[in-house]
Order: structure tokens, then sequence, then C-alpha cells
């Protein structure tokens, strides 16, 4: 039950950390994201009254996803 339910929350994750990644630089290439990302290290977004740096709630998204993706080998046994 701990897997699917980690695996649940990853795939949500990260999938709001592509869908966020795709509508602030219109690409899925990292190149080109890592070359932009300069520029657009200013851009915020405001969630619920709380402003939230864009560039750093692409990443904590892309982390977590992937975190969660691997903490699934230990969570089978």
């Amino acid at each position: 039950m701990k897997a699917l339910l980690m695996n649940r929350i990853s795939d949500l994750a990260f999938t709001f950390g592509i869908i966020f990644l795709f509508s602030t630089f219109y690409t899925f290439d990292f190149s080109i994201v890592f070359a932009l990302a300069p520029y657009l290290k200013n851009q915020t977004l405001d969630i619920c009254g709380c402003t939230l740096s864009r560039l750093d709630l692409i990443c904590a998204l892309l982390f977590f996803g992937a975190v969660g993706k691997s903490a699934q080998i230990g969570l089978h046994t």
C-alpha cells in the first residue's frame, strides 16, 4: 500500500513539474531550459498567498517526482 501511495504522489509531482516546465519554457529540451534559466530567475508565482520562485517550484517538483520513484525500491519488500 505504501508503494502505491508513494508512486501516485511522485507521479503527480513529476507531472506538475513537467507542466510548469513546459508552460515556462515552451520546450522539453534541457539545453534550452538551462540557457534560458538565468533570464527567468526573478519570475514568481503566487499560490494561496505564498510567493514562490517559478524555477524553484519546477526543480522541487521534478526532484520529488524522482525521489518518489527511487524510493519504491525499499518499499516493495
